[in-house]
């Protein structure tokens, strides 16, 4: 899910910098080759951790990430070009869509309840064809938009403040969930949590109360629907380092780290636009109802805030993909432990690749999402040892992760998640 510059300087000369520490700093990391070729053996600490469709790939040891600025290079030049009216074409495919499938669920769906399962098919297809807007808005935020900066962030602040999301505050903490990827201590989304911690425990006597079936489906429903303004309201699943943070006030009782300098005052911008859209929501609602603005809105909100969290969860968790802290991660070990997953050709299309090119994006998230998947199969060729793809239909993936990923123990120089 994003953030950004903790100098307060303008976000494109911050992804520039951060880069260049990054490649700075580092080093060639120890790591395991994919267990694909018959017979590859793990040692005996992983012997008993699960296998998910990478068959325990991550876990073997023996292999050397490449250095930062050899895989930047390796994918091709005019990959990392944007072009602002390819770009403003897809946001328009999306934004069409959307307000495409609005106008139809408002003007041909009685408001009754006999309707109820077509109100709950409109649902679930304008949130997941909305979602591709999310996406849009998600590439201006990663400066892959457009080299006009300011058409760039108007275009991103207009989609996410549409769908109540506070632009400049996610683009600032998703960026640092891209710049320590899978880091324990200052990774940001998605830090499990270590086993024995208050955490860990109430997840494992939850299970054990509840059983593997309901427990996995009550995770699932807890994770995909509340999740996210959660995370918004809370920092949850962000790691130690940043406290309890608050996407919409940065100051206290909240933790102010994640939002240093300048960034405050963004935080609150970003409040403005998300006020805006809630009061075109009440005046909506007002004069036509606040059952029709539910219906037609409200619905559909939750089904993007569920895509969300579903492709954000299942990139960066499965039973065999680990964890690391500041002594053995970096930059680009981080990025090579994301997955990338089988969507599907109208996932694909609806939601611009943001699921099936996650490496590639992880690897340099100024990639335009039109030149991702070139970026892919590049670094499938050049780096097969550590491209990760996990063949499992995402509705067993999702099941696998809730009722299985609790909690995380280092064995090694790995936090693995723990049987």
């Amino acid at each position: 899910m994003l953030r950004a510059n903790p100098n307060g300087m303008p976000w494109k000369k911050h992804v520039r910098t951060v880069q260049r520490k990054t490649i700075r700093s580092n080093h060639v990391c120890a790591v395991a080759a994919p267990p694909k070729q018959p017979g590859t053996d793990h040692t005996d600490e992983f012997r008993d951790v699960l296998h998910s469709g990478l068959r325990g790939s991550p876990l073997v040891h023996g292999k050397e990430f490449p250095p930062q600025a050899e895989v930047m290079k390796s994918i091709p030049k005019h990959c990392y070009e944007k072009n602002t009216w390819k770009s403003m074409g897809y946001a328009a495919i999306s934004v069409g869509l959307t307000l495409g499938c609005m106008a139809a669920g408002y003007a041909l769906i009685p408001l009754e309840l006999p309707f109820l399962p077509i109100w709950l098919m409109y649902v679930a297809v304008t949130g997941t064809v909305a979602t591709g807007c999310w996406v849009i808005a998600h590439e201006c935020g990663h400066g892959a938009f457009s080299d006009n900066s300011i058409l760039q962030d108007t275009v991103g602040y207009i989609l996410h403040s549409a769908l109540l999301v506070p632009y400049f505050s996610w683009q600032r903490t998703h960026a640092i969930h891209h710049a320590r990827t899978n880091h324990m201590s200052e990774g940001e989304t998605h830090v499990p949590d270590v086993e024995g911690s208050a955490g860990g425990q109430l997840s494992r006597t939850l299970k054990r109360v509840l059983g593997e079936p309901a427990y996995a489906a009550t995770r699932m429903v807890s994770y995909l629907v509340f999740g996210w303004p959660v995370y918004l309201m809370t920092g949850a699943s962000g790691g130690p380092k940043y406290g309890v943070s608050n996407h919409f006030w940065p100051f206290k009782p909240f933790s102010d780290k994640l939002f240093p300098g300048k960034w405050k005052q963004k935080v609150l911008w970003s409040d403005v636009g998300v006020l805006a859209m809630l009061g075109l929501l009440a005046f909506w609602a007002k004069s036509a109802g606040i059952w029709t603005v539910m219906a037609v809105y409200g619905g559909p909100y939750v089904v993007v805030n569920v895509w969300l969290v579903l492709y954000t969860w299942l990139q960066h968790t499965d039973v065999d993909i680990p964890h690391f802290d500041k002594d053995n991660w970096s930059f680009i070990k981080g990025a090579f432990h994301t997955v990338d997953r089988p969507y599907g050709p109208v996932f694909d299309f609806l939601h611009h690749r943001i699921g099936s090119t996650h490496v590639a994006h992880h690897v340099n998230s100024t990639i335009p999402h039109y030149h991702a998947l070139e970026a892919t199969n590049v670094l499938k060729e050049k780096y097969p040892e550590h491209y990760l793809y996990d063949p499992t239909p995402i509705h067993k993936a999702v099941w696998r992760v809730a009722g299985s990923c609790l909690a995380v123990e280092k064995r090694g120089d790995m936090y693995v998640f723990k049987p």
